[in-house]
């Protein structure tokens, strides 16, 4: 399949998915929103299965570049900036929408081993990305020399992770949400006073 035939259809996944959700996401739907006839999508797709994993792949590699573009300023700008991406997106239209599906897709995997790794890997690149941070600010004296980078992360990880459930299990302000995980970085991580980098 040519890169641009591969992309529309995931595209047209996604489309598919904020309307329909994962329950009523199938292959016929995806080629009538891709333009495509149906035989094509099947020739490279032989399940809603195998056509998820591949849209999960496209998701993450979006991600990660979003992820690694935040490298501009302080470590605490830095981690201002991360959280402000991953939980302040609008509460309506498409991004929404799409969440509600992949929180579809989340509870699928506990039964389907191929899912549950392709959203492990969400979770690895999200925690790398902030161990990093945390990393550097602690380097810097910006965060608490007695925070631990790996713990620090993992905390904030699952913080993440549960702020997206609540926003779209009950609706729960995004805004707040993000306050909330920002007041705990301002009292646990964030040094009282700046220290000079060590040396």
């Amino acid at each position: 399949m040519d890169d641009d035939t591969a992309t529309e259809i995931l595209k047209a996944t996604y489309r598919v998915l904020c309307v329909h959700g994962y329950a009523d996401l199938t292959l016929e739907r995806i080629a009538d929103e891709a333009d495509r006839s149906k035989a094509s999508i099947y020739h490279h797709y032989d399940s809603k299965e195998g056509l998820l994993i591949e849209f999960l792949d496209f998701l993450y590699d979006q991600y990660t570049a979003q992820l690694l573009s935040i490298d501009g300023g302080t470590p605490r700008e830095q981690l201002y900036a991360l959280l402000d991406t991953v939980l302040t997106d609008e509460d309506a239209g498409p991004d929404q929408e799409i969440r509600i599906a992949l929180l579809e897709v989340k509870a699928q995997a506990p039964y389907n081993d191929a899912l549950q790794t392709q959203l492990a890997s969400f979770d690895e690149v999200l925690f790398d990305r902030l161990r990093e941070i945390i990393a550097a600010g602690i380097e810097m004296g910006e965060f608490d020399a007695t925070v631990k980078p790996a713990a620090a992360a993992d905390f904030l990880v699952t913080a993440i992770t549960g702020a997206h459930t609540r926003r779209v299990a009950v609706g729960y302000s995004s805004e707040k949400l993000y306050e909330m995980i920002t007041r705990y970085a301002e009292r646990q991580l964030f040094a009282d006073e700046p220290s000079e980098a060590a040396h």
